[in-house]
């Protein structure tokens, strides 16, 4: 029954119009920046350093002929709202959403424990966000090196440079502690989605936190709660670019997501269990 049920969930959950759209567009972001990348460094461009006579971002200025750098700027840029978006949807529809359609009723009804049904919620959740990470790395590692250049090599930001199977671990270093940051966004939206019946209430809580977090972030009284809010830690992605690692930043933004998922899957399995069927 339980094997049934989660592969009913992931057939229904990556066959929606809209996880189709959301990998697109996912996709299509390390191709825009290669390709701006590319035209402002190009011999028609304003040049390394510069765009339209103005200082270029720096991060943005390392990517020209460093194409490996592009996979992991890609998935900063869409960690910064794109991503948590993306897998707040299949979250907010996973309890919420039934429960809107009337659909969730038969479920809670079914011969499977409510942990377990969380559980197969929580796998097709997992399945979008690791589709979602996939289809940023792999679009910005393929345009990298295919729009931007560069050889396979990584240059650091440090001015050291990694030959290319060292390079592409330092992409998928940053690729699975990106997925790992989501899967924590995912938890919480999911939390939410237990205890309410409108399907827009996850998603909103998820892009309204990121924006609060960032806003509180800035508040120089609050910061006794910078350690504990989730979006601080995600500028420490670009550190996988940084020769030595530094891995204390990388550890403690993993073990912050980690209590967030373990939270925020807590949270939805009690939610799950009172709700009356």
């Amino acid at each position: 029954m339980i094997a049934r049920l989660l592969r009913a969930e992931l057939v229904y959950v990556l066959r929606r119009r809209r996880t189709v759209v959301a990998l697109g567009v996912l996709a299509a972001v390390p191709v825009v920046l290669g390709v701006g990348v590319a035209a402002s460094s190009g011999p028609g461009g304003p040049g390394v350093g510069t765009e339209a006579g103005m200082p270029r971002s720096g991060l943005m200025a390392a990517s020209a002929e460093n194409g490996l750098m592009l996979p992991v700027i890609a998935l900063v840029v869409a960690l910064a709202l794109l991503l948590p978006l993306a897998v707040s949807i299949p979250a907010a529809d996973a309890l919420a959403g039934e429960a809107a359609h009337g659909s969730l009723r038969g479920l809670l009804l079914a011969p499977v424990s409510r942990p377990r049904l969380v559980a197969v919620k929580a796998a097709g959740v997992l399945a979008v966000a690791a589709l979602a990470v996939l289809a940023v790395t792999v679009a910005g590692v393929l345009a990298g090196l295919g729009i931007v250049g560069g050889g396979g090599a990584l240059l650091t930001l440090s001015g050291t440079t990694i030959e290319p199977g060292a390079a592409l671990a330092r992409v998928a270093l940053a690729a699975g502690w990106t997925l790992l940051q989501v899967l924590a966004v995912g938890a919480v939206a999911l939390a939410v989605s237990s205890v309410t019946d409108r399907a827009m209430v996850p998603v909103g809580t998820v892009v309204g936190g990121v924006v609060v977090s960032g806003l509180l972030a800035g508040v120089p009284s609050l910061d006794w709660l910078r350690p504990w809010l989730l979006t601080t830690r995600w500028p420490a992605l670009v550190d996988v670019l940084r020769d030595p690692l530094p891995g204390d930043t990388l550890a403690r933004g993993a073990l912050l997501a980690l209590g967030y998922l373990a939270l925020g899957l807590v949270i939805a399995v009690a939610g799950t269990v009172r709700r009356e069927a």
